[in-house]
């Protein structure tokens, strides 16, 4: 059977016992407690206050479903940063020991399930191509079930994200088996197995027996758009994406993109670097007009698209925070500005995925993802447990979040605790 649930990461306007208040008198079943800096600091609650929201849990009919070890926690700027995989030990001990602290919580709060990404691939694992990622992770791993007792009812799980080293569902069946242990299970996400999975619904019948929890939320099609460094082994893929080519030398950037072609410069560009932009426009089949664009002619300040393009920067690997920061603009001026035929270069939100689905948790009922056959997939393949909402892009309208997930998912699960 499987349960409904809302997660915290949704409610961070409020008290934390507040959320916790909202979420049972919405009539969930389970409710994710996530980490957060200002709400469910996990260096910060006492013994005291866990005993407090037990004791709560004891008067209320909503249940703890699972502890989420914050992917915003330590930068919010940066989410996932450092992650379990990160090359910097002292920066990775900081996310295992998170994860560990997420183990405590649940220990103490009754809750079976604790979750985590794998981080992304860096820049600093491309100057370190001598270091696998793999084995920092599976390394990670390891230390982490080892602060789970035997005898007790507590799984960790790790959930694939689009851009992430474990993106798809099956890198994170594969990483369960290597992993090998009855406490390292898998955390699905509607949202991103629609972003990276071109038969999602195929995928979730797979993934459904390694499952033991899920994250909902709605997602729609948007213009992929694939961030990556000049180089002469290049290759382009046009109808999967469009590209900005990043030169390092200069710190221009190159939009391939069929009808569009913008340079983007600091130094107009000296006849040779010139060539090499038109031999990348011709390599990519490309025959309309280059246009040549001053970067510091781009507004560079906050605009509506703000979310959209902080959740798309954040999920490009391989990059510096520099690069990826100075990419901003441009994104910004490709979503704002109409070419000669008067519509926006870029008419839908920004993705950096595997099928073009924007990785933006929308609210269910409001994009494109299939509920129906998704719900159906994971029952008819044995999935059992709580499907919780996560929609933390919408956590200044979570009144309506809340009240709208509940109509439209009630459909198809089961919402009575």
């Amino acid at each position: 059977m499987t349960k409904l649930s809302y997660s915290t990461f949704g409610l961070t306007n409020l008290d934390f016992m507040d959320a916790i208040d909202v979420v049972d008198k919405a009539g969930y079943a389970g409710i994710e407690l996530s980490f957060h800096r200002d709400q469910f600091n996990p260096f910060e609650i006492t013994d005291e206050y866990l005993a407090t929201i037990k004791k709560r849990f004891e008067s209320i009919s909503v249940r703890p479903a699972c502890v989420a070890t914050a992917s915003h926690f330590f930068t919010p700027s940066r989410p996932h940063e450092p992650s379990v995989m990160s090359i910097d030990t002292a920066g990775r001990k900081r996310r295992i020991n998170l994860v560990k602290r997420g183990i405590e919580v649940a220990r103490k709060l009754d809750v079976p399930l604790v979750t985590f990404g794998s981080g992304f691939i860096r820049d600093e694992h491309v100057a370190n191509p001598s270091i696998n990622p793999n084995e920092l992770l599976v390394d990670s791993i390891y230390q982490c079930l080892k602060a789970i007792q035997d005898d007790e009812d507590i799984t960790l799980l790790i959930e694939p994200e689009p851009g992430m080293f474990i993106e798809t569902l099956e890198q994170g069946m594969n990483l369960v088996n290597e992993i090998n242990s009855p406490k390292f299970k898998l955390h699905l996400d509607l949202c991103h197995n629609y972003c990276a999975e071109s038969d999602y619904i195929g995928a979730l019948a797979l993934a459904a027996p390694h499952a033991r929890y899920l994250h909902v939320s709605d997602a729609r099609q948007g213009c992929n758009l694939k961030i990556v460094k000049m180089s002469d082994t290049l290759k382009f893929n046009m109808d999967f994406a469009s590209y900005l080519v990043y030169f390092p030398e200069s710190a221009d950037f190159f939009l391939l993109e069929r009808n569009n072609p913008i340079y983007f410069y600091d130094n107009v560009p000296a006849r040779q670097q010139e060539k090499t932009i038109e031999n990348l426009a011709i390599k990519a089949n490309i025959s309309a007009p280059i246009v040549y664009v001053n970067y510091n002619s781009l507004y560079a300040g906050t605009t509506k698209f703000e979310p959209e393009i902080f959740t798309y920067l954040i999920s490009v690997p391989g990059l510096s925070f520099d690069v990826l920061e100075r990419a901003r603009p441009i994104i910004i001026y490709l979503r704002s500005t109409k070419n000669s035929d008067g519509k926006l270069l870029m008419d839908k939100m920004v993705a950096n995925t595997l099928t073009g689905i924007v990785h933006f948790h929308e609210i269910p009922g409001e994009g494109t993802l299939d509920f129906e056959a998704s719900f159906k997939a994971l029952n008819d393949n044995g999935f059992t447990g709580y499907a919780t909402v996560e929609l933390y892009h919408h956590v200044a309208s979570w009144e309506k979040a809340l009240t709208d997930s509940y109509k439209h998912l009630s459909q198809f699960v089961d919402v009575h605790p």
